[in-house]
């Protein structure tokens, strides 16, 4: 290793030394270069797989077992089903790639493929049901198979949380080199040290006047675009990231993807168009060149009315059973004085006026004094916030840290002014000052949560609201949906940035 090398990984050591010391446990927390960690993560969810499938198995011979007829009873017993079950499981979660290391732990795709996996296991079993006429199947495929998905994906849920804990102080951190314009590589480490549940740890950068010794970010530049093969080998990179950049063209793109080959750092390249992803990305080819093709949001079809027949029955559940939770609501805001329920019009689904339904947390005429708040306004943008604000009642703060006062909202769902997912129910005034990207939020209806709600809430600022809100409306799927609800359970207990 040459000497400007070895004072350059000095320098990265040093500086990932300094990060780490300032979160303390430093001796006892593996480095974020060692990366042991992937293999074990990848080996506990394997075993935890086989386990549950196994363990369902085995539970399901016992309670089906005196059940089964036919070519299904194997020496008596269902021993020869369960285990037949089992091995189709594991074959088809090995073919759906479950276990690939790139998707362990990482974004809504691991569990698109473990749902995959069972949802073809459980087709296979039908035929084969259908096929030899024998009913004596349905209950593994319509108790065992969905018991044994949930289990799974719950088991898989549990260990994702306690990996994001872990890199919440910075361990099972994945090195990353960082390389293009001096712009975007300055957005790709503060996003990575935005979202460190991602496991984005960037501990050097190549710009295209890249002198070793300079800083972006708080993280050291080891030289220029030509350095960066030599770059991730110094700083032992696990992802070398490609920001744009007018000089990365795309025979240079080629000859580093094969400068990478052989090595343990994967190449990741952002497109350069940002909150755009999932289902509206496809790839298509034009004589061998790549190119990505960006298609237009759909908020029509199949996956609209299935949206809306979601909301309706999740909002007719939810008022059933919260309905013992509104009368002592409604009997303590009675107390404070005033109507118990607080209406306001709010620009929903194609800028059409509707009126929201909350619980009053507030007093009566708190629009009026408002004017009076002007000069304590923290809200940014259109948005008015103050964090104490003395036209919040007593009992009103306990129904806003909660959440509590937005339940008559589902009523709104119910009559299809608001969906249970979407951007938040904006203002007229704040309308009114939109921007021309702001007013994508209007193509879909608003909803009673979204990523706002599971992301900061109040303490958002006005602009990463509105990024928040428009990264829904483009990347819009029923997944992103079921994703959001189940994370809002957890941002409602903890009342983080509810005022």
């Amino acid at each position: 290793m040459s000497p400007s090398l070895s004072a350059q990984r000095e320098r990265i050591d040093s500086t990932r030394g300094g990060r780490s010391a300032t979160q303390g446990d430093d001796d006892r927390r593996p480095k974020s270069g060692d990366i042991s960690w992937e293999r074990r993560y990848r080996n506990a969810v394997v075993g935890v797989d086989i386990a549950v499938i196994l363990f369902c198995g085995a539970v399901s011979s016992v309670l089906w077992g005196n059940g089964l007829t036919g070519p299904w009873r194997i020496a008596g017993d269902a021993t020869g089903i369960a285990a037949t079950v089992a091995v189709l499981t594991l074959g088809s979660a090995a073919a759906c790639r479950c276990w690939e290391r790139q998707i362990v732990g990482q974004g809504s795709e691991e569990f698109n493929r473990v749902i995959k996996a069972f949802v073809i296991v459980a087709i296979a079993l039908s035929i084969a049901a259908l096929a030899l006429k024998d009913s004596s199947i349905r209950p593994w495929v319509f108790g065992v198979l969905p018991v044994s998905a949930a289990l799974v994906l719950g088991a898989r849920w549990g260990m994702r949380r306690v990996l994001h804990r872990a890199r919440a102080r910075s361990r099972c951190m994945r090195p990353v080199l960082v390389a293009g314009s001096e712009d975007s590589v300055r957005k790709l480490i503060v996003r990575s040290m935005r979202a460190r549940y991602h496991g984005w740890e960037v501990v050097a950068a190549c710009t295209p006047s890249g002198r070793p010794g300079d800083e972006i970010a708080g993280v050291p530049v080891v030289g220029d675009l030509d350095a960066v093969p030599a770059g991730a080998t110094t700083c032992g990179a696990r992802i070398v990231a490609i920001g744009p950049a007018p000089e990365m063209d795309s025979t240079r793109l080629h000859h580093l993807s094969w400068e990478l080959e052989g090595t343990t750092a994967e190449l990741v390249v952002d497109p350069g168009l940002m909150e755009i992803g999932g289902p509206r990305l496809h790839m298509e080819p034009i004589d061998g060149l790549p190119l990505l093709r960006l298609t237009e949001p759909r908020f029509t079809g199949v996956s609209r009315l299935t949206k809306n027949a979601m909301d309706r029955l999740l909002a007719t559940v939810l008022l059933v059973v919260l309905a013992p939770l509104f009368v002592p609501v409604a009997i303590l805001v009675r107390r404070d004085g005033g109507p118990v329920f607080f209406r306001q019009t709010r620009v929903g689904l194609a800028g059409r006026p509707f009126s929201i339904i909350k619980f009053r947390s507030m007093v009566v005429d708190a629009d009026g004094a408002r004017d009076r708040l002007a000069g304590d306004d923290e809200g940014a943008g259109p948005l008015f916030k103050v964090k104490s604000d003395p036209r919040v009642t007593r009992i009103g703060a306990t129904l806003r840290r909660y959440s509590l006062d937005e339940l008559p909202q589902l009523v709104n769902v119910l009559t299809g002014s608001m969906s249970l997912v979407g951007p938040r129910p904006p203002l007229p005034h704040e309308v009114e000052a939109f921007s021309p990207e702001a007013r994508r939020r209007l193509l879909v209806r608003p909803g009673l949560t979204g990523l706002w709600q599971v992301n900061g809430r109040s303490d958002l600022s006005w602009e990463a609201a509105v990024r928040l809100d428009l990264r829904y409306v483009e990347n819009w799927t029923l997944a992103l949906d079921l994703q959001i609800l189940w994370k809002t359970v957890g941002a409602v207990i903890k009342g983080r940035g509810a005022y």
